[in-house]
This record gives structure tokens, sequence and C-alpha cells, in this order.
């Protein structure tokens, strides 16, 4: 073996023309190395352990690459797995947050946050469209946020999302509360939502993964009081996280808000 690697690697790692032997014997088939092929191995290896795949590798053997462009390539791999790891944490906090939510249904719930409120019709900025999952909503808000503030124009209270639909078709629009209208551009529509009679209202605070809890004690309040659901939820950022798009902030305030009426 060549620096402890085995000879399936160094076979496959000649399929791949990552690092041809000097020599086959063409009788045994046995590979021979020279020294001078050790950094190419080693490179090869350090680059396989940042994460790199044997296709990305092959490209960056294949022509001369610079300190400068190998930096480069670095800050683009550790930015790449700097959001794998966010993801994953974010997916192990969401099951946290179910794991909880299991833990509580056979607990008595506390439900006298949840209060009845008349909603004014309200003059809103919006953009919507079907997303994969709830959380990302970012491109939505990007594009909503970057006409406003070319527009010049602030928004007049907390912003919020509309869900017309749920998994597995999220129909999201987000919105941004104006004081006048303004022309509508592109995806971005500006509208009137219309007045809501009745609404069911909780306010929760805590991270975006525990949502799910406050959803479950309001579905379980509106149907204990004998109501019914006859309308879009409202999420709206009452303290958005510190870091836009972050899920796991505990300050933030959400409240939730349903159309409802008696059966």
């Amino acid at each position: 073996m060549i620096s402890q690697v085995s000879v399936k690697t160094l076979r496959y790692y000649d399929e791949m023309g990552l690092l041809k032997p000097v020599e086959v014997d063409r009788f045994t088939g046995y590979r021979y190395y020279s020294l001078e092929q050790l950094p190419n191995l080693y490179r090869i290896l350090a680059l396989k352990d940042l994460g790199f795949s044997l296709e990305e590798i092959g490209r960056l053997l294949s022509k001369p690459v610079s300190n400068d462009e190998l930096r480069g390539m670095l800050r683009l791999k550790k930015e790449e797995l700097r959001r794998q790891v966010q993801t994953e944490q974010e997916r192990l906090e969401r099951v946290e947050a179910r794991l909880r939510q299991l833990e509580q249904e056979n607990k008595t719930m506390t439900t006298s946050e949840v209060v009845i409120k008349k909603i004014e019709p309200i003059l809103v900025a919006s953009v919507r469209d079907v997303i994969p999952s709830y959380p990302e909503q970012g491109p939505l808000w990007e594009k909503l946020e970057t006409y406003l503030a070319q527009k010049g124009v602030t928004p007049k209270s907390a912003c919020f999302t509309v869900y017309h639909s749920e998994e597995p078709e999220i129909d999201a629009e987000v919105c941004e509360p104006i004081m006048k209208t303004i022309d509508a551009y592109g995806s971005v529509r500006v509208h009137e939502l219309p007045i809501v009679e009745q609404a069911a209202s909780l306010v929760y605070t805590g991270p975006f993964t525990g949502l799910g809890e406050a959803y479950s004690a309001l579905f379980q309040w509106i149907e204990s009081r004998g109501y019914r659901i006859c309308g879009p939820c409202r999420e709206i950022y009452l303290k958005p996280p510190s870091t836009p798009g972050i899920q796991n902030d505990p300050n933030t305030i959400t409240e939730l808000q349903f159309p409802v009426m008696k059966d």
C-alpha cells in the first residue's frame, strides 16, 4: 500500500484518472507508484476530507490551481457546509418540537392566551406563490422588500404570511402593511385584505421550530369552543428573529390568527 491507502482505493483513483501508476506489471496487474506522487495523493485525501467530490477533485487536479483560487474554493465549500449544518440543526429542532408536541397530547394545554378579535381591513403589498416548506419563504420576502425599498415605502406595522393552503401544496402570501396604494409590479400585488369579524388569536413566544405546538393549542381551543375555521391563517411576526430566516431564535414573537365562526 502507498501511504496506507488500500489497493481498492488506488485502483478506483486510477479509473477516475486522479492518480495513475507510473507502471503496471502486465503479468500480475500490480501497480507501481513513485514517491514523487505522494504530494498528489495527499492533496486528493485532503480535498476529499474537506467534502469535495471525486469529480470536483478531478477538475481541481486537471489544471494548475493557485493558492488564491484554492482559498476561494474552500470558502465556497465552507459556506456550503455551514448551510448544510444549519439545515440539519433546524431539522433536529423541528423533530424535538414534534416530540414535545407528542408528549403534550395527553396533558392539559394552557389556552387562556387565545382571544376572539375583530380584524379591520388592511392594505398590503404582497407576493404569493407555492413553496416547498414553511421555512422556505425567503425568496418571496426578498422580492417584496426589494420592490418596497425601490419605491421608498416603509411598512406601517408588522409583516405577516397568509397561508391559503397547507402541506403538501403550501400556498403562501407574504404581506407588508402599507399606508397608501402603490403600483403593482411583476409578482408584487397591492390589495386590501377584507375585514374579519371574528378571529381566534394566540400570541406565541419562542422559535419558529416550536410553532407546531402553538398551532395545536389554537386548534384545540377552536374545536373545544364550538368554532370552526372559515378562512386562511395569518402568521404575524410581531418580533421577527434577530437574524432574518433563522428558525431557532427563542425570543421571536408570533401571533397566529384564524377566521372562525360558530357551527
